[in-house]
């Protein structure tokens, strides 16, 4: 019995006889009265009944969930095509994360072009394949329509700060101060470092299959850690020179990038967990307060970055253009007598690289295993982008395996990418696909990185009206949005001569 256990009906009888001093009467006797009115027989449920009311609770948790969901999929005089319900709780996460591409693809056959729904994770999902509500959703971005909503682990690996996360005119400032940074001299800065450390790779994969002639290697590691490597060279370039420190910094950023292949459990020894503690998160124990790695490595780069530039060198990294860039403005903001702008700060400036490393990453991985691919399976395409190297620059594979130490460097990358036509179609044909899954690994990631989330209950067509709360995933290469493509599918760079 409850009160006998813990003696409560004697512990308010000694509480009213203590008070009895100091309190008036009136107040004593209420004491006194509410103490006999305890029952005197309290029993806790069995375990059985715990057990039967927690399923209780759970199974009205999921019909609620269901409920919610068919409500959200109601329009005008129609409800949106998807499937009938879903697993409770998950969703279609696991659906999901087993086939990613029959997945979406069947997702997008639910109706094409239109709306379909379905859910993930407890979270309300609407599909859009029709071209001109696409438009729509992408012209919306405030956090009273529609906000940009990376993934489910963004946040909490990248943090709020991340420039996906941003809006207004914060957003809109920084974004003009990245101008610098795709001037046609920047931009060839960036080819010839890109070729250089290709060619680097590239000799070493010729390397490997030597030592192994006639056995299959598969590319996928091989070109994520080549994208890596080319990534950190054009971003942060001499900064990152000793050789453990990078080993290091591209192992925490390989964490993060993995703690996005993974459910949103937020617990130590979890892939969520690693990543965040591979990224610039800022630890709540006072004694080991402190940035994490990727962030001590990226500011201590920024303030060599200033030095440098304040120095007067040249630029030799996309991080130097920024540089330069925020400088002149922090010069032309001392002038005016205001504030230099936010991004300024060496710990913003840092953050922001963080940004671009990992958006270089994914996106880029993805798409060069597809062009290996489609070469692959193409060999009249490959040849013809073969003479076409070969009569731009006649030099090339001079010396080693691919000559990277030759004389064949692009000197005037400019002039040599114009002499690249067929190569610029190839090019434009592997951009229109949708190439948005993460490669590491044996995993795909398997959410769409194009995702937004309703602040609001937002009206997507004048029949129907997304729910506050819902994703919102714009299918950019859905059939409709081949418009004009005959035989869409089929891999021909003529089209783009």
């Amino acid at each position: 019995m409850v009160d006998e256990a813990l003696g409560l009906s004697n512990q308010l009888n000694n509480l009213s006889n203590l008070l009895t001093t100091y309190l008036p009467a009136e107040q004593v006797a209420l004491l006194s009265e509410a103490a006999a009115k305890l029952p005197g027989s309290l029993t806790l449920p069995s375990p059985g009944m715990l057990v039967v009311w927690s399923l209780a609770a759970l199974l009205a948790l999921a019909v609620l969930e269901q409920v919610k969901f068919q409500f959200g999929r109601l329009g005008k005089g129609h409800r949106l095509p998807g499937p009938s319900y879903t697993v409770p709780f998950l969703g279609s996460m696991v659906e999901m994360v087993q086939d990613p591409h029959a997945f979406w693809e069947r997702q997008r056959d639910y109706c094409t072009p239109g709306l379909s729904w379905n859910s993930i994770v407890t979270k309300y999902m609407v599909m859009v394949t029709d071209p001109a509500t696409i438009r729509h959703c992408f012209n919306h971005n405030s956090k009273d329509t529609l906000l940009l909503d990376l993934h489910p682990n963004a946040k909490m690996i990248l943090g709020t700060r991340n420039i996906a996360f941003m809006h207004g005119p914060e957003h809109k400032a920084l974004r003009k101060s990245f101008l610098a940074l795709f001037t046609r001299r920047a931009l060839s800065m960036y080819v010839e470092q890109q070729d250089r450390v290709i060619r680097e790779w590239l000799d070493k994969w010729m390397t490997a299959q030597d030592a192994q002639p006639g056995q299959p290697m598969e590319v996928r590691d091989m070109v994520r850690d080549m994208n890596c490597a080319t990534s950190q060279r054009v971003f942060i370039g001499p900064y990152l020179d000793d050789p453990k420190v990078a080993k290091k910094f591209t192992d925490c950023y390989m964490d993060m990038v993995g703690g996005f292949l993974t459910f949103p459990l937020k617990f130590p020894g979890t892939a969520v967990w690693r990543a965040m503690k591979g990224r610039p998160y800022i630890l709540v124990v006072p004694e080991e307060a402190g940035r994490q790695y990727i962030l001590v490595v990226l500011e201590e780069a920024v303030l060599r970055s200033k030095e440098r530039i304040r120095a007067g060198a040249e630029p030799s990294c996309l991080l130097d253009f920024w540089t330069q860039q925020i400088l002149k403005e922090c010069e032309e903001a001392e002038a005016a007598n205001v504030p230099p702008p936010k991004y300024s700060s060496t710990g913003e400036m840092a953050y922001t690289v963080m940004d671009f490393l990992f958006a270089s990453q994914d996106a880029s991985t993805a798409s060069l295993v597809w062009v290996l691919t489609q070469m692959a399976d193409h060999p009249d395409v490959l040849q013809r982008v073969r003479d076409e190297q070969q009569a731009a620059r006649p030099d090339l594979g001079a010396t080693s395996h691919w000559g990277h130490t030759g004389s064949h460097a692009l000197h005037a990358p400019g002039e040599t990418l114009a002499a690249m036509p067929y190569t610029r179609q190839c090019i434009a044909w592997w951009l229109r696909p949708d190439l948005d899954a993460i490669i590491t690994g044996d995993t795909l990631a398997a959410m769409p990185y194009t995702r937004q989330v309703a602040m609001k209950p937002f009206n997507l067509t004048p029949n129907y009206t997304a729910p506050k709360g819902a994703f919102i995933i714009p299918a950019t290469s859905s059939p409709p949005c081949r418009q004009g493509y005959t035989d869409g599918d089929r891999f021909d760079p003529e089209r783009f001569g």
